[in-house]
């Protein structure tokens, strides 16, 4: 049985994220969606030609791959040395891969730095979120931006899917969510040759004022909120996701 517990001290991420099974259940994801976001971001941004671009908890690396097609100069980081080890398989002399902790500082500053699909509010310590804050701020250029885009919890919460089994390659997922002690928790359980497993995702459930509590603590200024992949305008009740611009 391969358990990952609630405890205060566990990273559930740092198991869950280094098993092929996270890649398996989430393998559908939307990613020519995600390639018109970064299409419309980078537009928006104005980002220079072979800006350099930092994506922050990148994964396998294919949004760093694609910022990277689009002519940008590209640092891809993880905690996963998994993940990492299979995307640097596609680095080149402008697209680099390494395993980072995202509370930690850059010595070189970046033109851009994103943090997408959710990938902030994994820590159990307010501090760590706002040292992944600092860090983040310290990371920029003089003229750069950065940008989390994050789940729109209120609209998360009121469509909140209690239970669900999801059927990828011959695996059922069983999956909870539930909220609670101010996260979004999904408990994922499954059988696979014979083995069980359990795995639990939290996030802490910070809404726009969450984050301008903690931004402005950061020293941060926020420059623009948007509600969705076409950078649309956010709404509280029923914005698909929250994507803050920062500097």
């Amino acid at each position: 049985m391969s358990e990952l517990t609630n405890s205060k001290t566990d990273n559930w991420f740092a198991s869950w994220f280094d098993t092929p099974y996270y890649h398996i259940l989430y393998k559908e994801r939307n990613y020519r969606e995600a390639q018109i976001f970064m299409d419309n971001l980078t537009h928006y941004l104005n980002l220079p030609e072979k800006a350099k671009v930092l994506d922050l908890a990148c994964g396998k690396g294919r949004h760093a791959i694609y910022l990277n097609k689009l002519g940008f100069d590209v640092l891809g980081v993880d905690l996963s040395e998994n993940s990492i080890a299979e995307a640097n398989k596609n680095a080149n002399d402008t697209l680099h891969f390494k395993v980072h902790d995202m509370r930690e500082p850059f010595e070189e500053k970046f033109d851009a730095i994103f943090n997408l699909f959710t990938s902030f509010g994994y820590f159990e310590n307010e501090e760590d979120n706002l040292k992944t804050l600092v860090a983040i701020k310290e990371s920029l250029s003089e003229y750069g931006f950065a940008v989390i885009d994050f789940m729109n919890v209120n609209q998360v919460i009121a469509n909140l899917v209690a239970d669900e089994v999801k059927h990828v390659d011959g695996i059922d997922f069983h999956i909870k969510r539930l909220v609670e002690d101010g996260h979004i928790v999904k408990e994922i359980e499954f059988t696979h040759n014979d083995e069980s497993f359990h795995f639990v995702e939290k996030v802490r459930a910070f809404t726009l004022e969450d984050f301008q509590r903690l931004m402005n603590e950061a020293g941060i200024y926020l420059l623009d909120v948007f509600g969705d992949y076409k950078l649309k305008k956010f709404h509280k009740k029923d914005s698909e996701r929250l994507i803050m611009i920062f500097k």
